[in-house]
């Protein structure tokens, strides 16, 4: 089997990313069974289990590029969706290096474990079915478990994908550390129309004996259901069982230019100071709740762990997250970023004004068909000097016409393009002199962007 044969029998399965065929279960019995038939692959490691609405990818990144300051040498990060390939899902990294799984190893887990292990449980598993994030959840599980070309790894970063209640990622009956990033309104349809029912399913990722890091909540309706999931199980055996970030610690930029920050993070074992090379204050945020996280784990006391500083500054200036307020170049000044919704539009306006000292921007904006285009449109209209809306090569893409009735309606200047490269060719040539170009709406597009000027090779 060759990569791609395996990714088409990925493709095969209902896959919501690209089709939106989201398919509703009462629980994960299906990934459960497939795991057993697999050896469980997914315990005897540590293991981060990271939800939430906003920067869980980030602090998945940073958290993983941290690991070594509790003195945890090689951790696998299990992350989604992928800008060009499938691969980056499935990381392995320590200090001095990072990899993404090789295109080899990928099909060769699919070939030789995932697809004959879905084969034997379709009985077992009745009418229920798999979809393509099981697979991709479960391939990951394999790889970190170690293969005949890869040794195990010690511990594990794993971001849940859609929810948390019944997402692929929540087949463990307990974890040392488990992570709620900030909270808001995504994915009604699925996971409910209030804060209080999307908290409910994101903190159903909690189980005893875990050591919860809560990242500072905008929204105190979301805080309250995290403090009440977190209750309601047994005290853990290892760490603090709530560890509040926004009570416990204390973060602040101490400068920055256009490819990072330097930022100062003070907590119960001092203040570190280091380099950030992501852009905006809710990435000092991000990276907080990450040191949280590895002092959580130090806490525990149960693998006689120690933090490092050093290794700590050396890891957080090692993280690469890209397409998260990313420039990419620098004249005209080209910035790429996944907003998708009103909460990150709003985070991302401010930094732009914050950090760019941005009045007024060239806005290229692509959205999935699910996205509130019309909170996008609401934060990011009154920075606008024009919008190019386009529709990317994504399957889920939305309409154009869809993205310019949106921000017409704010009577902002809006012109319909042929696609993403277009658009940014057109909005660098009509660039004058301190002008600033955004892409933004759905982290697919940013991608498409990103390829373009950085002269990539794409495989959505």
């Amino acid at each position: 089997m060759t990569y791609d044969e395996a990714i088409e029998w990925l493709l095969s399965f209902a896959d919501f990313e690209r089709s939106g065929r989201f398919q509703d279960r009462p629980d994960v019995a299906p990934m459960l069974a497939l795991l057993e038939r697999l050896g469980n692959p997914h315990l005897g490691r540590t293991t981060v289990h990271i939800a939430g609405s906003k920067g869980k990818g980030s602090v998945a990144a940073i958290v993983t590029a941290t690991l070594g300051a509790a003195g945890i040498s090689t951790a696998g990060l299990y992350t989604s969706p992928h800008l060009y390939s499938y691969c980056e899902r499935i990381q392995r990294r320590c200090l001095s290096w990072q990899d993404l799984i090789a295109e080899d190893e990928f099909a060769n887990i699919v070939e030789t474990r995932v697809r004959p292990g879905v084969e034997t449980i379709q009985v077992e598993i009745g009418e229920r079915r798999l979809v393509t994030f099981d697979l991709l959840t479960a391939l990951g599980f394999v790889a970190f478990h170690g293969t005949p070309e890869q040794a195990p790894v010690d511990a594990q970063v794993i971001e849940v994908g859609l929810g948390g209640r019944v997402d692929s990622t929540n087949v463990f009956n307990w974890k040392e550390i488990v992570v709620i990033t900030p909270i808001s309104l995504e994915h009604t349809e699925i996971l409910g129309d209030t804060i209080e029912q999307i908290a409910a399913e994101k903190a159903a990722i909690i189980t005893r004996k875990s050591a919860v890091v809560m990242a500072p909540q905008p929204d105190k309706a979301a805080e309250r259901v995290v403090r009440e999931t977190t209750a309601s199980v047994e005290p853990p055996l290892i760490g603090p069982h709530l560890v509040d970030v926004a009570q416990e610690y204390a973060w602040r930029r101490l400068s920055h230019d256009h490819r990072g920050q330097r930022i100062a993070i003070e907590g119960p074992r001092g203040t570190v100071t280091a380099q950030l090379p992501l852009l905006g204050s809710h990435q000092i945020e991000n990276a907080a709740t990450a040191l949280a996280c590895i002092d959580a784990i130090v806490s525990g006391g149960a693998w006689n762990l120690t933090r490092e500083d050093e290794e700590f500054i050396e890891g957080l200036a090692s993280v690469r997250w890209p397409c998260r307020i990313e420039v990419l170049r620098e004249d005209p000044l080209v910035i790429a970023d996944g907003a998708h919704n009103r909460d990150s539009a709003r985070r991302l306006a401010e930094t732009l004004v914050e950090y760019f000292a941005c009045d007024r921007a060239l806005f290229v904006i692509g959205c999935g068909s699910d996205k509130d285009v019309e909170g996008l449109a609401e934060e990011l209209a009154p920075l606008a000097s024009r919008v190019l809306a386009v529709r990317s090569e994504h399957p889920r893409a939305m309409a154009p016409e869809r993205i310019a009735e949106a921000f017409g309606r704010l009577r902002a200047d809006v012109e319909i393009a042929e696609n993403v490269p277009a658009a940014v060719d057109s909005a660098i040539a009509a660039a004058g002199a301190g002008a600033l170009i955004c892409v933004a709406g759905s982290l697919f597009v940013a991608a498409e962007a990103r390829a373009h000027v950085l002269g990539l090779k794409t495989a959505l």
